[in-house]
């Protein structure tokens, strides 16, 4: 994440989100799944600025602004006016969003745009971040809000309100490949079948996550994502990107994040991560490919 400040202009960077690990735990009797996921965030991400002394608005630009949909149902603007229904006074202004993440991609674009726009207030009004106000603003937005309001390693649970500790992970580097088509949040779950009340897992302790390189993807490797089968069933390509990930040089494991069409691929080294990006989209101009490095 980061953070310049102008005269009047404030801005932030809305880093993407990767769930490293997406288990699915149960379905409550309310209909909403428990989830454990250790999520992670990247160096590349959308770039939210907000203009002091105007009126709350948005406008949307970028080379993905076509695929975030109507300016009026954007997470920006919910986040800002619900924050504003728990901060009596609260001063608004003017939202520009620049967008680069895909939509529908389990990047949590949207969500992590929400949280930028959340922060940007918070500064705006000399809120802390530690303000309760601004966790329930932030889970009412999104179960992937609240996990973005501080875009670090972190294993999120329940629906997407129990956050952990920030947690250490070794340097990650990762190709990140959107193949050009999104997947509904509800249709993947709804794939993915549980009736309400249906466990199938238990949560791990946060103790049990390792620090070094190579027991961190033994760890991955244990735990996957428990959408990215149901994912595959409704999109067959997804499990052909991810085949085609797993064959890079250099790739340590490679699978989907989220419920989105977005997959990416893990490397040791940043030049190998580099290589496999080049030739990614060299090979697949209709895919959006970027390498990265992970937080840790």
């Amino acid at each position: 994440m980061t953070t310049t400040i102008a005269s009047d202009l404030l801005e932030e960077t809305a880093p993407a989100k990767v769930n490293l690990t997406l288990r699915i735990l149960g379905r409550r009797s309310d209909g909403y799944h428990e989830l454990e996921s250790l999520v992670t965030f990247t160096s590349l991400g959308d770039r939210l600025t907000l203009r002091k002394g105007a009126s709350l608005g948005l406008d949307v630009s970028g080379p993905t602004a076509p695929q975030a949909g109507p300016v009026a149902d954007n997470l920006v603007l919910k986040a800002a006016r619900l924050l504003g229904e728990h901060v009596p006074g609260l001063t608004f202004g003017a939202f520009d969003l620049i967008k680069r993440l895909p939509a529908g991609g389990g990047l949590g674009g949207g969500s992590s745009d929400a949280a930028a726009a959340l922060r940007l207030l918070a500064r705006l009004n000399d809120l802390p971040l530690d303000d309760p106000r601004l966790d329930e603003a932030a889970l009412k937005t999104g179960a992937d809000v609240p996990v973005c309001l501080d875009p670090r390693p972190r294993i999120m649970r329940g629906v997407g309100e129990l956050l952990s500790a920030t947690v250490m992970l070794p340097a990650l580097f990762a190709v990140l490949v959107g193949p050009g088509f999104p997947l509904a949040t509800k249709d993947v779950f709804s794939t993915l079948g549980l009736a309400a009340g249906e466990r199938r897992g238990e949560p791990i302790s946060d103790g049990d996550l390792p620090t070094d390189a190579d027991g961190l993807y033994e760890y991955l490797a244990e735990n996957g994502n428990d959408l990215e089968a149901p994912a595959i069933r409704l999109a067959p390509a997804v499990g052909e990107l991810i085949a085609t990930l797993r064959r890079l040089r250099g790739c340590r494991l490679a699978r989907m994040s989220g419920s989105g069409s977005t997959c990416f691929a893990l490397f040791d080294d940043p030049r190998l991560a580099a290589d496999a990006a080049l030739a990614l989209g060299t090979g697949h101009p209709g895919w959006w490919v970027q390498a990265t490095a992970l937080a840790r």
